[in-house]
């Protein structure tokens, strides 16, 4: 038995390289459930995966992709049955285990959840790790008080795979959506979303030496980081709060502790990847149900196996649009 599979190599020190080739079955990894990979994603971990590694990597050959929805084929744990629908999202899978861009993939079983309701496998990946996060992002802000008719809801990095599913939730929700981006083209499409406003970047990028400013936000989901969220934290209302999501302007925080102390501001970390099992169940039932679907297609990009190589390198560049939804059967 064989499948195809995205493989990226690399030579000593050399530079990496990806191509799709044919695997034995023998070559999978060890696991307690096989499942025959339908739809795989596109996302930023995913990019450095394919390309230089950035430090995710532990040895090659690699098969990267960090979530996929498939059907069982084979499973030794009683939970899982062959035919069973199943997505899988984070646990390093795609990083340090191989991945979701094969036709077929072997993991254990605790890492898998069974495809929601209401959802295809395909629209699970549409979802996908930034679709999950971002959803993960809105139940943070909405345990700590967040409630529609608050104030505006800011969207930073909207354009990207977590902002375009964070805007589209909340804007179905009720929540009036601030939509920070760079990429004035993208307008139309952060309204069609359900975003009310458009921020230039520009508008948030400087630091500036007051640690507080206008109380503007009454929430954030923030995919940015660096500068950027140093600035936001100091428009929050009181007692207002930050999903942070990623690190797409920088890692450092050259930030005030003032926030926090005069505002009772909360800066929540979001992590997507080692989310117990519970967590994940609760957010892929609101995602089913707060998504709507029509916003949900309106950010597919289509791609095939031969087409990762590319694809990787531009979401490196910030140049991917909404979500990349891979059939690793075409």
């Amino acid at each position: 038995m064989t499948f195809r599979a995205l493989v990226v190599e690399k030579e000593d020190q050399g530079p990496t390289s990806a191509s799709v080739m044919v695997l034995e079955d023998d070559r999978l990894p060890a696991g307690d459930v096989t499942v025959a990979v339908e739809y795989s994603t596109v996302n930023y971990k995913d990019g450095l995966c394919i390309g230089p590694g950035g430090g995710l990597v532990r040895s090659y050959p690699h098969v990267p992709g960090i979530d996929f929805a498939g059907t069982v084929e084979a499973s030794d744990d009683p939970r899982y049955a062959p035919g069973d629908k199943v997505v899988l999202t984070g646990w390093r899978v795609g990083e340090v285990h191989w991945g979701g861009y094969a036709e077929k993939a072997r993991v254990k079983a605790d890492w898998l959840v069974p495809l929601p309701e209401g959802l295809t496998t395909r629209s699970a990946m549409a979802v996908g790790t930034a679709g999950f996060t971002a959803m993960l992002a809105v139940m943070a802000l909405e345990d700590h008080g967040l409630k529609p008719g608050a104030g505006e809801v800011l969207v930073t990095g909207a354009a990207g795979g977590v902002g375009s599913v964070a805007t589209a939730i909340l804007a179905h929700l009720g929540y009036e959506v601030a939509a920070v981006t760079g990429r004035p083209e993208q307008e139309d499409y952060l309204k069609g979303l359900g975003a009310k406003r458009i921020v230039p970047r520009e508008d948030l990028a400087e630091t500036v030496k007051r640690p507080l400013e206008a109380e503007t936000w009454a929430g954030c989901v923030d995919a940015v980081g660096g500068a950027m969220l140093a600035r936001v934290l100091g428009q929050m209302k009181y007692g207002a709060s930050v999903a942070a999501v990623g690190l797409a302007g920088g890692a450092g925080l050259p930030a005030t502790v003032i926030p926090f102390l005069l505002r009772g501001v909360n800066l929540l970390g979001i992590d997507s990847v080692m989310q117990p099992y519970e967590n994940r169940l609760r957010a892929w039932e609101r995602i089913a149900r707060d998504l709507p679907m029509e916003k949900l297609e309106a950010m597919i990009q289509p791609a095939t196996l031969a087409d990762l190589p590319e694809l990787g390198g531009a979401i490196l560049k910030g140049g991917v649009r909404g979500r990349v939804v891979v059939d690793v059967r075409a």
